[in-house]
């Protein structure tokens, strides 16, 4: 791979790790984005200096990738990507033009979220048999913190004990860049957190008790393994295509929405930065509308 450490991609990491606290995972998407335009530099340019580096040159880039089939979504995320880097470097006076100020991302389609049915999810809870052991009891727990609460996969498997406040009935979750929201629980799930922390004192070994969720092993739960719970007792109860812990949070929102909830509230559960981002469900709620017109409405 072409050496890029001409350019100062670490001391911009660095920046959004703990300057603006990233998470891990982003922080690795923008470096594997800025990987790939400064190895095309290298390549297509011989290394030109960053000041040299023109809208030309990233369009010349966005180009290729369009060629090589890159999906338009993923396209716009590394233009962001040379946004935030080349507006840093300005801010550092690096350079006197940003090359990307006037680059527009891609028109895409929006695809409306994908939810489960309410008489689906009532299945699942209700008439679903879940073995009477510690992993039945994980997987039943897990299941009905996301659909009750809306939380990311990455927000689950870090609850910790100390994160339920029992007394204001509510859940506290570090969301992205370590945001903390409270969000509302009822008194059912309270419940069942309470016995599900009771079996904890049965568990033998090193147990990470700090966790709420824990393996029969007594270890913190990884991804892998709630992505697969989730999509196989799913797969049980929906004909959905799409089956992850994201069905789950699409599902909460879109059934708060069709149920009359605020927006803005809504916003505030999702942990959404921007009410963009929440409006979304609001065309579900709109779908379901018109099909309730048309059954109902004599004109129709």
């Amino acid at each position: 791979m072409p050496v890029t450490e001409n350019y100062p991609i670490r001391e911009f990491l660095n920046y959004l790790t703990f300057q603006k606290r990233y998470s891990r995972h982003t922080i690795i998407s923008y470096e594997n984005d800025l990987a790939g335009f400064f190895d095309f530099v290298v390549l297509q340019y011989n290394s030109l200096e960053l000041a040299e580096i023109s809208s030309s040159i990233v369009r010349s880039w966005l180009a290729s990738l369009k060629e090589d089939k890159i999906a338009s979504k993923s396209i716009n995320r590394k233009i962001s990507t040379l946004k935030s880097f080349f507006k840093y470097q300005l801010k550092m006076n690096k350079i006197e033009v940003n090359p990307v100020s006037a680059i527009v991302s891609l028109k895409i389609s929006k695809r409306l979220p994908s939810f489960v049915a309410q008489k689906d999810l009532k299945t699942l809870f209700n008439d679903t048999e879940f073995p009477d052991t510690w992993e039945g009891k994980t997987n039943r727990l897990l299941l009905l913190i996301f659909y009750q609460t809306g939380i990311r996969l990455s927000e689950l498997i870090n609850i910790k004990e100390s994160h339920i406040d029992k007394s204001n009935g509510a859940i506290k979750v570090l969301g992205k860049g370590n945001k903390e929201r409270i969000i509302p629980v009822n008194n059912a799930l309270l419940r069942e957190i309470d016995s599900y922390n009771a079996g904890k004192n049965f568990l033998s070994g090193d147990t990470q008790k700090s966790f709420l969720l824990i393996n029969k092993k007594g270890k913190k739960l990884y991804p892998k393994y709630v992505y697969n719970v989730v999509k196989k007792c799913l797969g049980d109860v929906s004909t959905n295509e799409r089956k992850s812990p994201h069905v789950l949070r699409h599902s909460f929102a879109t059934h708060l929405t069709n149920n009359g909830a605020d927006i803005n509230a809504i916003k505030e559960l999702l942990g959404h930065a921007s009410l963009a981002s929440t409006q979304i469900y609001t065309h579900n709620s709109i779908d379901k509308l018109k099909e309730v017109h048309k059954l109902a409405h004599p004109k129709s």
